[in-house]
């Protein structure tokens, strides 16, 4: 099955994390009814939610996408059973019929929905992939042929234009305001089959999936299969608040936990895309991870929360801002940074030559500072290697100094490099291999010097790790 033709599917993951769906139609609205229509679609005072004034008002203006893809295969030969010199393989070989080179077509299905009335559709990013031809269907069979006006992959949202006018549009709701436990409503194309309407509930909010930093996912329980990717998810009162986007499963097919992209992401993503044929980010420059109670406890930190900048990349914005390894960024332009998540959002949100204030928390106490953000471009980190002696200490790791070329390799001054680890420091993920910058946002120049620290050291302390071009903060309970 196509990445076109199929709901994106999460693989299954375990403990923690730091990422396709689609939509249906049904009876006409007009675009000023929708703007202005109450909430007719309310559920009852008593019983299960009724979704059938929903359906009826706003199905029309969710549609059914079909996709063409043309896929280059490169001149192969089939593969012959068995080895050569075998009599098997010598027969079979002479009836051996070789792969043509040539353009194939791969087709796909997905959903969207219309969100103004001169044919303005969103969809997800994975739907319109490479797609050499995009059809639209509405619920009145009439089909369209469709523009690309462009995709965001990172938040999986797409734009597409058809040549109509008069159309049906969706209201356009919050999901900011939407709350756990509230009822929901997908319409789509599961498998294929258009205008299929399935139900649930919220089950969770600002949902962060793995490598996934731009997007607070709502998590719900409505039966979201291949063919729903892009359509809508409707609350009660008939407005869409997510764009039906992924799914965890193991085989394949529904297993109960779906995800949205909330329509405030997508509605900027759109306005972008309206605008500038592209989506610009604001950029930081910073490697950050999140801070535990372990880790909050050894910066002196009431509770956890913000986001720990374990590296700085030269010369970025945070660099010239004067932001170092070790602070951790507590708010931006006074929005709580509650989880590391929540900074790549809020920056990413921000276009490139906004000035952002900063708060940030450093030896204990709080300071601002101020930062200019540049574009962003791909994802970058820094680089680093390590080779393989030395004796456990009661933090649980054999250490040596690194050698001069090893402290050229990865760019540092000092750094012990862990050839052992067992104990406390094993018990928190340090491996041989890795390399210790810093306890406690002390460097490091000597083993000496990180025994007497941790001599000293009560509870947790904080090490700085270096680990394959990655800068992390490790929490180390002493025992």
């Amino acid at each position: 099955m196509s990445r076109r033709t199929s709901i994106l599917v999460l693989a299954a993951f375990a403990a923690a994390a730091t990422l396709g769906c689609e939509g249906n139609r049904l009876s006409p609205i007009s675009p000023s009814q929708a703007q202005t229509a109450p909430t007719q679609a309310s559920a009852p005072a008593r019983g299960l939610p009724d979704f059938t004034a929903l359906v009826e008002q706003y199905g029309p203006a969710v549609v059914n996408i079909s996709t063409t893809a043309r896929v280059h295969t490169q001149a192969q030969e089939s593969q012959i059973p068995g080895e050569p010199g075998d009599p098997f393989y010598e027969f079979f070989r002479r009836f051996q019929i070789p792969i043509p080179q040539g353009d194939t077509l791969r087709r796909g299905v997905g959903s969207g929905f219309i969100v103004s009335a001169d044919g303005y559709i969103l969809t997800n990013a994975h739907v319109v992939d490479d797609a050499s031809e995009v059809t639209v269907k509405l619920t009145d069979n009439r089909e369209f042929n469709a523009k690309v006006i462009g995709a965001d992959r990172r938040t999986d949202v797409a734009l597409v234009k058809i040549d109509a006018k008069n159309l049906p549009v969706v209201r356009i709701g919050e999901a900011s305001k939407s709350k756990v436990g509230e009822w929901v409503a997908a319409i789509g194309s599961p498998f294929g089959l258009e205008n299929t309407v399935t139900a649930g509930i919220i089950s969770a909010k600002s949902r962060s999936l793995p490598d996934e930093n731009y997007v607070p996912f709502i998590q719900t329980d409505v039966a979201i299969n291949p063919g729903n990717s892009g359509g809508p998810l409707f609350n009660m009162a008939g407005e869409v608040i997510g764009i039906n986007s992924q799914i965890y499963s193991r085989t394949g097919g529904y297993m109960g936990l779906s995800f949205a992209v909330p329509i405030e992401v997508a509605m900027k993503v759109k306005t972008d895309l309206q605008k500038y044929g592209k989506v610009s980010r604001g950029r930081l420059g910073v490697t950050i991870q999140g801070v535990n109670k372990e880790l909050a406890d050894s910066f002196g930190l009431k509770k956890p929360q913000g986001a720990l900048v374990a590296a700085v990349e030269p010369r970025s914005p945070a660099d010239k801002a004067g932001i170092k390894t070790g602070d951790i960024i507590l708010a931006v332009d006074g929005r709580d940074i509650e989880s590391s998540a929540d900074l790549p959002r809020i920056i990413g949100e921000s276009r490139p030559g906004t000035q952002v204030r900063l708060k940030i928390w450093r030896q204990g106490g709080t300071k601002e500072l101020s930062a200019s953000l540049a574009e962003a471009p791909a994802d970058k980190v820094a680089r680093a290697d390590t080779p393989a002696k030395a004796t456990p200490s009661k933090l649980g790791v054999a250490v040596r100094p690194l050698t001069e070329d090893e402290r050229k390799q990865i760019e540092t001054d000092g750094g012990l490099l862990v050839e052992q680890a067992e104990g406390p420091a094993a018990r928190a993920g340090v491996q041989a291999g890795d390399v210790i910058l810093a306890v406690n946002n002390q460097p490091l120049k000597s083993v000496d010097q990180l025994r007497r620290l941790v001599d000293k050291s009560r509870g947790s302390i904080a090490l700085l790790i270096q680990r394959e071009g990655n800068k992390i903060y490790v929490p180390v309970r002493l025992s």
